[in-house]
């Protein structure tokens, strides 16, 4: 086992291309540390739905080069196999993004070589650059695929890669399955053709093209006012959100100069995601300073849009639900056409809303990749701060896009002397409070998530918090409108809680939402109280059901 195990590290050690992992791949071989050997060669890093994630280092188990390399062979396979899209010959387009972190930019010009070997057209975008642009430059350079490395929220020391195909939006089944069999057929780096030279680097002519389309998002004559302070999260998101609101006419934004420009050791916050505690901070210690109309947030790869508001004598976070029931409403006042969809773990108000105007609603699991496949689709959200507000420009969730909507929204509020908060009483009040919450949990050891999984489907709760559950549903079933997942879903009489897998991190992840009926807005303290013990009461309970 330990001559086996030291055979495969040296074999892979001796295709690497990469300086920085043969040296520390070499090390851990000469040390002979096999512990952390097994630990990289326990098997491959999976390619599925949300594309490759994983912690950078040596090895087939973590983000590299080698891995990327194998992993760009393998979609392009997968796209030669697909034919060319416009029947002329000629090769097809395959655009590719990146963001600021370690190795992103090498991971890029890797793919971008792989697929110029495999004969194929490959063209880069000229720097680091949100998400959603490249996610726009796929459907807007009529490219085949589009690839973009980044791993989003994810600590300093991860790295991933996303694949969408020609529709603009994100890989779904069967092509992960198809293009994982493709990236499992490379048995070695030594048949992949990486000419130095034959791809495209474009200019800005693209980004250019996504800032004239961020106009069709605001509407014509609409009020500019709001002032805002925001953060990149140490991201991308800083140049994009700036020219943007520069273009539309709002005040430019304060920034919060220590997160301002990319940094790929997101040296503030342990967690570079606006949702974790004490990653707003600065930026309501700004808020605090400069008395702005809202905080805009977005994360390192700006394809989430985080709002913070004043509420009292201090700031706080909105959540997605929230937001996203905002900006619903907002459409529907400017007279919005077409479908509001969300996935399954975000709050029913939406529908609600929906409802309400007459619009067509859908929901759809987890993702984006879901989302933007919805027929007709208008508008679409789900509750980790992600929005897609212009699915012609951007059929993917858009943190630039969603920051103007948001903006504008606010500047309208302005105009009336109110607020965001004010708009969202009105929304307890017509359509009963939705209050949501979530119960995470992050482990090191998988298996234990995959037990609590177990426990709940062995054992499934009869209430909780002292609510009886009317129906229990487990999702790898499927249901009438949703294929098959890993999940549980458990309606309850005034709430409903979805338990399920993280698909990007290693997280067991609890989706509680209560329904409290509203009469009149001074009814407004007593309901959110009640909703404040019942989800503390659901998360007690749900806890101590799983186990974890």
């Amino acid at each position: 086992m330990h001559d086996d195990l030291i055979a495969r590290a040296k074999a892979w050690l001796a295709e690497d291309p990469d300086a920085e992992t043969r040296a520390e791949l070499a090390e851990l071989i000469d040390a002979g540390n096999v512990k952390e050997l097994a630990a990289r060669f326990a098997g491959t890093l999976q390619f599925g739905t949300a594309g490759l994630r994983g912690e950078l280092g040596a090895g087939p188990m973590r983000m590299n080069r080698s891995v990327v390399i194998r992993a760009a062979a393998g979609l392009a396979a997968y796209l030669k196999k697909q034919g060319t899209p416009h029947g002329d010959g000629t090769a097809g387009l395959v655009v590719i993004g990146y963001d600021a972190r370690h190795k992103s930019a090498d991971f890029a010009r890797d793919t971008a070589a792989v697929m110029t070997g495999a004969g194929l057209r490959a063209a880069v975008l000229p720097r680091p650059l949100p998400t959603p642009v490249l996610a726009f430059a796929v459907r807007h350079l009529g490219a085949v695929a589009g690839v973009e490395v980044t791993a989003s929220h994810n600590p300093p020391r991860d790295n991933g890669y996303k694949v969408y195909l020609g529709d603009g939006s994100q890989i779904v089944p069967p092509a992960d399955a198809d293009i994982a069999a493709e990236i499992d057929a490379i048995s070695t780096l030594t048949g992949v053709p990486r000419p130095e030279t034959g791809w495209e680097t474009l200019d800005d002519s693209v980004l250019d093209a996504y800032l004239a389309r961020t106009d069709a998002v605001l509407a014509a004559g609409s009020p500019r006012t709001a002032r805002t302070v925001y953060t990149a999260m140490h991201g991308v998101g800083k140049d994009t959100l700036l020219a943007a609101f520069a273009r539309a006419g709002f005040p430019a934004p304060v920034l919060v100069a220590e997160q301002a420009d990319p940094d790929p050791d997101f040296p503030t916050v342990a967690f570079p995601n606006p949702e974790e505690p004490g990653a707003m901070d600065l930026a309501f210690a700004r808020a605090r300073e400069t008395n702005p109309d809202l905080i805009i947030a977005n994360d390192p790869d700006a394809d989430r849009c985080a709002v913070a508001v004043k509420d009292g004598a201090d700031w706080r976070m909105l959540r997605g639900d929230e937001v996203g029931a905002l900006l619903a409403a907002h459409l529907v006042t400017r007279g919005a056409q077409g479908t509001f969809a969300e996935s399954i773990v975000s709050s029913s108000l939406l529908g609600r809303i929906a409802e309400k105007a007459g619009l067509p609603y859908a929901e759809t699991l987890t993702g984006f990749k879901w989302i933007a496949r919805v027929e007709g689709l208008r508008y679409g959200y789900e509750e980790a701060l992600g929005y897609c507000v212009d699915p012609d420009g951007v059929r993917d969730k858009d943190g630039i896009t969603a920051a103007l909507l948001i903006t504008e929204l606010a500047s309208h509020l302005k105009e009336q002397g109110r607020t965001l908060l004010d708009l969202l009483d009105d929304l307890a009040v017509e359509h009963g409070l939705h209050a949501t919450d979530q119960l995470s949990f992050r482990v090191q050891d998988l298996s234990l998530i995959a037990d609590a999984m177990r426990r709940l489907r062995e054992q499934p709760p009869t209430e909780l918090a002292g609510l009886p559950i009317i129906r229990s549903e487990d999702l790898t079933q499927g249901t009438e409108t949703l294929p098959p997942t890993d999940g549980l879903r458990y309606t309850l009489d005034g709430a409903r809680v979805i338990v399920r897998p993280s698909g990007t991190e290693p997280k067991l992840k609890c989706y509680l939402e209560v329904v409290v009926p509203v009469a009149t807005h001074a009814d407004l303290p007593a309901a959110r109280a009640r909703a404040t013990t019942l989800l503390a009461t659901l998360k007690q309970d749900l806890a101590k059901a799983a186990a974890i």
